[in-house]
């Protein structure tokens, strides 16, 4: 199981690298003047590719979860309530996954819906998600 939890480590850190940088793509994008299409397409380019390389990273991060969850137990019983709120938090980086792809998708598409300041605060969230996910999996709180 060791093996199973390295790896899961190695894909989980790569697909949040994946998350922390595509929303800076973002703020890149709602910066660019309307008459600089290189500029545009380049980032888009950049940020098409990011995507893909992310998602491609979540799917063994999530599988290999999963192994360990199994294995692991399905956390019931008392002191297992850390185990609950890390799923929760996966479930919510898995929506901030979907949401990324949707503003991509958006920015494909010429809309840019935010400022460059939102897309600040909103690169902000998957440091957040995984300082939480951590400190559960290690401290176990409850």
């Amino acid at each position: 199981m060791l093996w199973v939890k390295s790896f899961h480590i190695v894909f989980v850190a790569s697909w949040f690298a994946g998350l922390f940088y595509l929303p800076r793509i973002f703020v890149n994008l709602a910066m660019v003047p309307r008459d600089s299409v290189a500029e545009r397409e380049r980032l888009l380019l950049m940020a098409g590719k990011l995507m893909r390389f992310s998602t491609i990273l979540a799917v063994p991060a999530v599988a290999l979860g999963l192994w360990l969850w199994l294995g692991y137990g399905f956390g019931q019983g008392p002191g297992n309530g850390w185990l609950h709120a890390k799923l929760a938090v996966v479930a919510l980086t898995l929506g901030y996954h979907v949401v990324c792809a949707r503003m991509l998708r958006q920015f494909i598409q010429g809309e840019a819906p935010r400022s460059h300041v939102w897309y600040r605060w909103f690169n902000e969230i998957p440091v957040l998600l995984l300082t939480v996910a951590v400190i559960l999996v290690v401290l176990k709180p409850f």
